[in-house]
């Protein structure tokens, strides 16, 4: 639970100095010298500024909206009070245009976190997520003794494009453009490595839709922390997935010298631009991609089969069903939980110290990545396999016609939203708050 956080109006607390200053403001991104995209920025750039706070310790943060719409910052992965979590339907005051708002506050859970716009998009493809508003947020530890060199920050996302119906009759956005850091494979700078160093890799998918699975040709990813939480079980492997709004941190180590490319797996999708070059010291040539055959990745590896923890409280059930309900041809569909659309659905009580388990029940033809504002849960089943344990996440994905089960203490009061991440489903309802008693 954060301690002493507060919500700073602009005309109090100016004798404070801010730590951080975050402003908003239309922006103009080029992926490539032929593809530019008018969206808002942080600080004139995408991926926004990376952010460093020390766990615990207090930050003061200034945001002025310098946009012609009302605006608001989520603090993504943090245990912060609603009335500065950054969501509206949390009680998050919006900022209006040309308004600056202070928030102050005590960092908590360490880890990689991100910060990103919670706004309304419609089928608007330069607003909200699909603007690629967002940033990178690392909350250090109070000890931090991390093996590893350098690190190295990847935002992924999509961008342009349209709304197209499917045979189901439901409008999809479809995208043009696919970038790292902004940037389409070969318009951005390589990452230059050196022979031996151990680079520590937070990948982010701040799309707002799709999944991705990023691969480095002639290396592996020793998984050691999603969404900013260690795994119980670090694992070695060929490539990441990660669904809306998860991040992977994962120690890569380059002793494969050469030029590579460092993209998604699927052909269609890093012909698009998701790739970025690593470049090894002396090394010249074009870079290498060599297409791996499948599309391997699961949560239980990071697990473990057995609980250590000593789990003395009862736990509560809450059962939750997804699906939409399609309104007719030219027509958006609603996305439900347990059968009705925010706002109208119902909003679940928390007892402080109570242990609860989500049992999500997706009974869509979609996956479904689903967070949880303001706690951490631990992923304990997917898909009908058996019981894991020790894996820490606030995103995690519901494949389509399968059941996902987590637990989480709800140990921080207040407004809590649920959702899930992709910008689409939250604008046509697919949201739910919980409340505390």
């Amino acid at each position: 639970m954060a301690i002493g956080s507060a919500l700073l109006k602009a005309a109090d607390g100016q004798s404070s100095v801010a730590d951080t200053k975050l402003e908003i403001a239309p922006y103009t991104l080029e992926a490539s010298p032929k593809r530019h995209f008018q969206t808002v920025a942080y600080n004139g750039q995408v991926p926004g500024p990376l952010l460093r706070m020390r766990q615990g310790q207090e930050r003061i943060v200034e945001i002025r909206n310098l946009t012609n719409t009302p605006e608001v910052v989520h603090w993504h992965g943090l245990f912060l009070p609603s009335e500065i979590d950054g969501a509206m339907e949390e009680g998050t005051p919006m900022i209006a245009p040309g308004a600056t708002t202070r928030y102050a506050f005590r960092p908590d859970p360490p880890g990689f976190r991100w910060f990103h716009t919670h706004t309304f998009a419609g089928k608007d493809l330069t607003k909200a997520q699909y603007g690629g508003q967002h940033g990178f947020l690392i909350i250090e530890p109070r000890e931090n003794p991390g093996r590893y060199d350098r690190e190295v920050f990847f935002g992924l996302h999509d961008w342009g494009g349209h709304f197209q119906g499917g045979d189901d009759g439901y409008m999809n956005p479809v995208y043009d453009v696919s970038t790292i850091n902004g940037k389409m494979l070969g318009f951005g700078e390589p990452i230059r490595v050196k022979q031996g160093e151990r680079l520590l890799m937070h990948v982010l998918n701040s799309s707002p839709t799709e999944v991705h699975w990023i691969a480095l040709v002639g290396h592996s990813f020793k998984v050691v922390a999603l969404d900013g939480n260690p795994v119980s079980q670090p694992q070695t492997v060929p490539m990441l997935r990660l669904s809306p709004a998860e991040r992977v941190s994962a120690v890569v180590e380059m002793n494969a010298a050469g030029v590579w490319v460092l993209g998604e797996v699927r052909k269609h999708v890093q012909a698009a631009g998701m790739g970025i070059v690593i470049e090894y010291a002396g090394a010249s040539g074009k870079p290498v991609w060599n297409q791996p055959d499948d599309l391997v990745w699961n949560y239980r590896q990071f697990a473990s089969p057995t609980s250590t923890a000593v789990r003395d409280e009862e736990v509560d059930r809450i059962e939750l069903s997804f699906d939409s309900k399609f309104q007719g041809h030219g027509n958006e569909e609603l996305w439900r939980i347990n059968g009705k659309s925010y706002p109208n659905n119902d909003e679940p009580v928390l007892t402080t110290g109570r242990r609860y388990r989500l049992v999500m029940k997706n009974l869509s033809l979609d996956d479904h990545p689903m967070h949880l504002h303001r706690h951490t849960f631990e992923v304990r089943q997917v898909e009908g396999g058996p019981e894991m344990y020790g894996l820490k996440k606030d995103v995690v994905l519901v494949p389509a016609k399968s059941t996902a089960e987590v637990e989480f203490v709800a140990n921080n009061p207040g407004r809590t939203l649920f959702h899930c991440h992709q910008q689409d489903h939250m604008d046509r309802g697919f949201m739910m708050v919980f409340r505390y008693a």
